[in-house]
């Protein structure tokens, strides 16, 4: 049985439509709706172990601000190239005060359950200016965030990747 010429083009074209268009999708869901993110270091313990997949939802906070507590994936302000994970703990205008291992922010102090251990240094007062975000890792004491920073100790929303919504169990 032979095929004509003319219904090979076709059938090679009709395919060609169906990858290009999967591979239009794929990158529309890659570049604008979500993407996993492997965990390389220990700053989120106990709530993202050490080589945790999670899920970073891209689109999040175009229909919602940014929020005390959430967890979030951003461009990191040192290195270019890197994304680093973090929990947001303060918000624009807030005062935030780390003394003899309790979190105070706005004079008020702030109990955080997630925490991995009590943080042995003090930091601030810092006023995180207006249009900025305090970052810490759960795990304090271990955590390379706004404390540590050289410079600017805070995040803009144009660095924000995403929200964490969900972590899948560690690669072997």
């Amino acid at each position: 049985m032979k095929v004509s010429h003319q219904v090979l083009i076709s059938e090679v074209k009709s395919w060609s439509k169906t990858i290009i268009l999967y591979i239009i999708i794929a990158l529309f869901i890659r570049f604008f709706i979500f993407n996993l993110s492997i965990v390389p270091t220990g700053s989120m313990v106990p709530t993202i172990q050490i080589k945790d997949v999670i899920v970073v939802l891209k689109f999040s906070y175009w229909f919602q601000p940014v929020k005390r507590g959430d967890i979030v994936v951003f461009k990191s302000p040192l290195e270019k190239n890197k994304q680093l994970v973090k929990r947001v703990i303060g918000l624009g205008g807030d005062n935030i005060l780390i003394k003899n291992g309790k979190l105070y922010i706005n004079g008020h102090e702030y109990r955080e359950a997630y925490i991995y251990e009590d943080m042995k240094d003090d930091f601030g007062p810092y006023l995180v200016p207006t249009d900025g975000y305090f970052v810490m890792g759960d795990n304090r004491n271990d955590s390379y965030d706004c404390r540590k920073w050289p410079d600017k100790k805070y995040i803009t929303r144009k660095v924000v990747i995403g929200k964490a919504v969900y972590r899948f169990g560690g690669l072997k």
